[in-house]
């Protein structure tokens, strides 16, 4: 090639999309250097991970929040954290993501008052909160309300930005704990799609006429691509025709621009394995080719997990190899001086269609239902499903996954070596954090704090948009667990379906063993052998404890799980009104340690330690050892697929005659 054409090439090649890392830790300072950091290694937006407290309505001092600040992400309580986590980041030069949902109006306002106490002009910001609730329901169990009224507030968001932020994405569609969750590709196209709909059903009442098509061309995605590329990229080329065909013929949309499918990708999380974590590198790989090959189906802005999630917290170095593969990508290869690859090619037009008439099915009956806020139990049935169909094409060995089920042996990892292979949250970040928020009330004019407060309760009562006396609020010195706790008393509380049938599934095929097993015990107990399943804290990734408390129901157990977000005290109590044999807890947030302590001193006071517990999460091998010392009985992490031999363990556990030989 000639300069000449060279140069041609660079100029007409497209830009390339936002590179960005999913991040936050600790404190708002820690993470405000984390991000200074990947900026200046060439991340170009940033994605802002919270903490569970701050994402369901709690401050770092409350009860719930024990073990759980800045574990998963950046607490951020008042005004003062959301100052300190953008110190020196011009916000109305930055592209900034935010992943919080039931607390969204929330944190967009503190993000608001702190652009304006930068001087920052605020018609000028861009970027997106995700303020998707649907999902929540029925996969990430961050929801604080019932559906209606959060829904309310998703629109009251979108409402607001369309007045004073015209850049911001008011909401980002998330199909990807959808993905996550077990969704087929048809379910995670229907299941985002009917969320987009019962949102911009009700954002119609709130918005003039006029203004409606650009709100439609607001809203954006947030997807997930898995491993089997061509299908995930036939996905992609759907939704973005699916959801052409919605705004159009639905909504009335005729601009095009407002027709086009935004879309951020995450890549998949759900298949990173344990078991040797450097094969992760090429799945990342793969599963970002997904979602930039087709040019009329690319993303706009990828975020790419870390190889080592599957093993606990990504250090910097980490995070920077996922960003070199994005930028390797977009300026090393010749992929963005192309048209679209795959326009006319008859394999991926038939597949794409497929996807869509699945799709279409899925809507059509989510739509009798009288949509997605009505089937939000039906749409968690499903996934439950879905995901136990999955994980039993692996322990099958139908679905090949290398290093867990096939090509098992190898050479140990050199990378997952030595005690800097991940990294461990600040241990003392939790105290720092109650610290400053103590210090922050102290501080503040409470009058004024109170005042805003009673704004606040009386907007959402009477229905006018939540947003103004929320930045109001916020200006005030108000906190995370404040607002949460004005829309907890005006809205209520909730606690989502679980997805778990009481009645056994059909499933036969290498149950017949287990299920005599359980019955032999049973009857050695002089009853069912009673199993609680608990997931204490704010974590509330349910898919294991879901899928475990499935297979036990299948393998005759009875079973107790009451889903998300239990304190040990109600997990103790109802362990002793239930008289169950074992207790099982599902911990994903790190926060295992303080909350699996708690809950052994609770069943010692009662006296039921003789109960036996088990604990699934993704846990060090450090403090496995350490768990099982204080007398946890099993310990499992994701490299423990094989759920049919985790229900022997349990059996065995409850077993009479094994405590006897004992």
């Amino acid at each position: 090639m000639s300069q000449v054409q060279k140069e041609t090439a660079q100029n007409t090649a497209d830009r390339p999309w936002l590179f960005r890392t999913y991040a936050g830790h600790s404190t708002a300072k820690a993470s405000n250097a984390l991000y200074r950091g990947n900026l200046a290694k060439g991340q170009t937006g940033l994605s802002v991970a919270f903490d569970l407290p701050t994402q369901t309505g709690y401050d770092s001092d409350h009860r719930l929040a024990r073990g759980e600040v800045g574990k998963v992400g950046v607490p951020v309580a008042h005004l003062g954290d959301m100052r300190a986590l953008f110190d020196a980041i011009p916000l109305d030069q930055m592209n900034t993501s935010m992943t919080i949902n039931a607390t969204a109006p929330w944190l967009l306002a503190l993000y608001v008052a702190a652009a304006e106490e930068q001087g920052a002009d605020v018609s000028k910001l861009q970027g997106t909160v995700q303020n998707d609730i649907i999902k929540e329901y029925l996969s990430r169990g961050t929801y604080v309300c019932p559906p209606r009224p959060s829904l309310r507030m998703i629109t009251d968001v979108a409402a607001w930005t369309r007045e004073h932020l015209p850049k911001w994405n008011p909401m980002n569609v998330c199909s990807y704990h959808l993905q996550e969750a077990g969704a087929t590709p048809e379910q995670e196209l229907a299941y985002a799609l009917a969320t987009a709909q019962a949102v911009l059903d009700d954002l119609q009442q709130k918005v003039p006429a006029e203004h409606f098509p650009a709100m439609v061309g607001r809203i954006s995605f947030f997807v997930n691509a898995g491993i089997r590329f061509v299908t995930e990229l036939c996905k992609m080329r759907a939704f973005t025709e699916l959801w052409d065909e919605i705004c159009r013929e639905r909504y009335g949309v005729e601009e095009e621009k407002f027709r086009r499918f935004r879309y951020g990708v995450q890549v998949n999380s759900l298949g990173l394995t344990e078991q040797q974590p450097e094969n992760n590198v090429y799945r990342i790989l793969l599963e970002m080719l997904a979602v930039t090959l087709s040019k009329n189906a690319r993303a706009r802005a990828v975020q790419l997990p870390a190889w080592n999630e599957a093993l606990g917290l990504p250090r910097p170095w980490d995070q920077q190899w996922s960003l070199r593969m994005q930028q390797i990508l977009a300026f090393e290869t010749d992929l963005l001086e192309y048209g679209d690859l795959f326009d006319g090619n008859p394999v991926i037009a038939s597949k794409v269609e497929a996807l869509k008439e699945g799709a279409r099915s899925e809507l059509a009956h989510i739509d009798a239902m009288g949509g997605a806020v009505e089937a939000i139990e039906h749409m968690k049935m499903r996934l439950v499903e879905a995901n136990a169909d999955r994980i039993q094409r692996i322990e099958r060995g139908e679905t090949t996954v290398v290093g867990v089920n096939k090509y098992e042996s190898g050479e140990p990892s050199p990378l997952t070596s030595g005690p800097e292979a991940i990294m461990l949250a600040d241990p003392k970040a939790e105290a720092d954090q109650i610290a400053r928020l103590e210090a922050w009330r102290s501080s503040r004019d409470q009058f004024a704090v109170e005042k805003a407060l009673t704004d606040l309760r009386a907007a959402a009562r009477s229905g006018v948009n939540i947003m103004p006396t929320s930045i109001a609020a916020a200006k005030a010195g108000a906190t995370t667990g404040e607002w949460g706790d004005v829309v907890r008393e005006v809205f209520g509380q909730y606690r989502a379906p679980t997805g778990v049938s009481q009645s056994p599934s059909n499933r036969t095929e290498g149950l017949d063993e287990l299920r005599a097993e359980v019955e032999a015990v049973s009857a050695r107990l002089g009853e069912r052998l009673k199993f609680l399943v608990g997931k204490p804290g704010l974590d509330g990734h349910s898919n294991g404890a879901e899928q475990i408390a499935t297979r036990a129901r299948d393998a005759g157990m009875d079973i107790t799980y009451e889903g998300i977000r239990l304190t040990p005290s109600e997990i103790v109590a109802a362990a002793r009104e239930n008289g169950s044999h074992v207790i099982g807890l599902s911990i994903l947030s790190g926060s295992h340690m303080p909350l699996i302590e708690e809950l052994l001193s609770e069943l010692h006071e009662v006296g039921l330690s003789h109960i036996p517990v088990v604990v699934g999460g993704i846990i060090p091998d450090d403090d496995s050892e350490r768990l099982l010392r204080m007398g946890v009985a099993r310990v499992y992490t994701p490299k423990d697929f094989e759920l049919n031999r985790i229900m022997f363990d349990i059996v065995h556990l409850a077993d009479p005659a094994s405590v006897a030989a004992e």
